[in-house]
């Protein structure tokens, strides 16, 4: 066997003498001369064909001179005057839009608005008698908003000694001095509604216009725009994802 000329360019396998192609991958040696065969009219391969007349038949596509049946650098078949297709592989992709990602839906998350209502505080004082007089209407009071984006969402006084952290934290200034430490929760149901839960608060909780309280630890169904009374003065209105409209 012959000694080695060089390695293929693509796997590196031992070229031999005469190598057109490796034997390895099958790549084509770069170096290897083209093969030619001679014609009748004394031509190589290579050489352009001329056309009736004498003139050189070109390539429509690339402008390469005729060799063949097939031209040498785009593959266009003179006998049939169609382009050769290209493999996928090599299908230019420029001024393609890549396809976009497909987002996940955003949960849908009510919304609990918690504010001092003073007509409910009109209606704490008229049945809550001297001791009911005591208690002062805040003079001012930030709206919050608080995302319901959990299985529940309590509501009550912090303690950070008693380990008591609502997610409707009524601890803040001013204080509602009305809220149980652990007052209520919202608890999510598997359709998406919500139902409301009083814990054994020492004041109780109303619903809406209803001035009886609700049953202790009995789980009462609310729905989008329902009014949940704790306290002296505190009114969280329910939000469904449908009707919630960003403050302004």
């Amino acid at each position: 066997m012959s000694e080695p000329v060089g390695k293929c360019s693509v796997c590196a396998s031992e070229l031999h003498p005469g190598d057109e192609f490796c034997d390895a991958c099958g790549s084509r040696v770069e170096s290897a001369p083209r093969l030619e065969f001679a014609r009748e009219d004394g031509g190589g391969a290579g050489a352009p064909a001329p056309a009736a007349g004498g003139a050189v038949v070109t390539c429509p596509v690339c402008g390469a001179g005729k060799s063949g049946r097939f031209c040498e650098v785009d593959g266009y078949d003179f006998d049939t005057g169609r382009q050769a297709e290209r493999p996928a592989a090599f299908t230019e992709l420029d001024g393609l839009t890549p396809p976009r990602p497909r987002e996940e839906p955003r949960p849908r998350v009510w919304t609990a608005v918690v504010a001092a209502d003073p007509l409910y505080f009109d209606d704490v004082l008229a049945q809550g008698g001297s001791e009911a007089a005591a208690i002062a209407f805040p003079a001012y009071y930030l709206e919050r908003r608080v995302p319901m984006d959990g299985e529940r969402v309590r509501i009550g006084r912090r303690s950070a000694s008693r380990g008591i952290e609502p997610e409707i934290d009524l601890s803040v200034r001013p204080e509602d001095p009305g809220v149980s430490r652990q007052h209520a929760v919202l608890l999510a149901q598997p359709d998406g509604s919500w139902t409301l839960v009083d814990l054994g608060s020492a004041n109780g909780t109303t619903l809406n216009d209803d001035l009886d309280p609700i049953p202790v630890n009995v789980p009462v169904p609310v729905k989008d725009g329902d009014r949940v009374h704790v306290g002296a003065w505190t009114t969280i209105t329910l939000k469904s994802p449908d009707t919630l409209r960003s403050p302004e």
